[in-house]
C-alpha cells in the first residue's frame, strides 16, 4: 500500500524523508521502498542511491538500506572524546575526528596538545579533499605496506605531518582519527611513530558504536 500524501508538495525531498521514515522503522530494499511508498523502483533507487551518497542511508551486502551514518554524528563525537583525549595524553599530540561533507572533511571534535609548538585544528574546520591524511582515509586510500593507517608529512601545510586511521561502523569508514604535530616531532615517520595508537583508538570508537 502506498503511503499517505507528502505533506509539503516538494516532491523529492518528500519523497526522500519518506525513504528515511521507512528505513528507520525497517531496513527495506528498493523494490520494498518502491511498493511502500506508491514509487516506481526507478524512482525509489534513484533518491535511494542518493541518500546513500550524502551518508543518509547505507546499504547492507544483502541490499537494504539503513539510516547512514550522518544521523551518528552527535553519538559519534561523545562517543569519541574521551578516547581522544586520553590518545592525546598518551601522545602529546593534538588530535582530531573527522567525517566527510561532500567533497570536504568536516573536524567534528578536537584536542589540541599542551606542547607551545603544535598543528591545531579546531572543532568546526573543513577542509577540501584529498590533502591531509584524514582526507585519504575518508575517500577510503589504503596503505600500501597493509597498515590500517595512512600517513601525510607536509601535503597541507609546511612543517605539518599526520597520520589517521578509520573508524568502521558496519564494515564503512564513517570517521577518521588523525594524529598531528609538526614534522620534527614525528620521526622517523608520523605512522611510525604514532600509527599503532591512532588505529587503536579508531578501532575503541568503532567497538563502542557497535561497529
Amino acid at each position: 500500500m502506498a503511503a499517505e500524501p507528502f505533506a509539503t508538495g516538494v516532491g523529492v525531498l518528500d519523497r526522500s524523508v519518506a525513504i528515511l521514515d521507512c528505513v528507520e522503522s525497517q531496513p527495506m530494499g528498493t523494490s520494498e521502498l518502491a511498493r511502500t511508498l506508491g514509487l516506481t523502483v526507478s524512482t525509489a533507487h534513484r533518491l535511494a542511491t542518493a541518500l546513500v551518497a550524502h551518508g543518509l542511508l547505507r546499504r547492507d551486502a544483502a541490499g537494504c538500506f539503513h539510516l547512514g551514518p550522518r544521523f551518528a554524528t552527535s553519538a559519534l563525537a561523545e562517543t569519541a572524546r574521551p578516547v581522544l583525549e586520553e590518545l592525546c595524553v598518551a601522545a602529546g599530540e593534538s588530535v582530531q575526528l573527522w567525517v566527510r561533507r561532500a567533497d570536504h572533511r568536516l573536524c567534528i571534535v578536537s584536542v589540541e596538545s599542551p606542547e607551545e609548538l603544535r598543528a591545531s585544528q579546531p572543532a568546526g574546520t573543513l577542509l577540501p579533499f584529498p590533502h591531509g591524511s584524514s582526507g585519504q582515509v575518508l575517500l577510503g586510500e589504503r596503505n600500501p605496506d597493509g597498515h590500517d593507517w595512512v600517513e601525510s608529512v607536509q601535503a597541507r601545510a609546511p612543517g605539518v605531518g599526520s597520520v589517521s586511521a578509520p573508524v568502521r561502523l558496519h564494515g564503512d569508514t564513517v570517521a577518521a582519527v588523525c594524529l598531528s604535530a609538526p614534522t620534527q616531532r614525528l620521526l622517523p615517520s608520523p605512522g611510525q611513530r604514532f600509527g599503532a595508537q591512532v588505529v587503536a583508538a579508531a578501532e575503541r570508537i568503532g567497538a563502542a558504536l557497535g561497529g
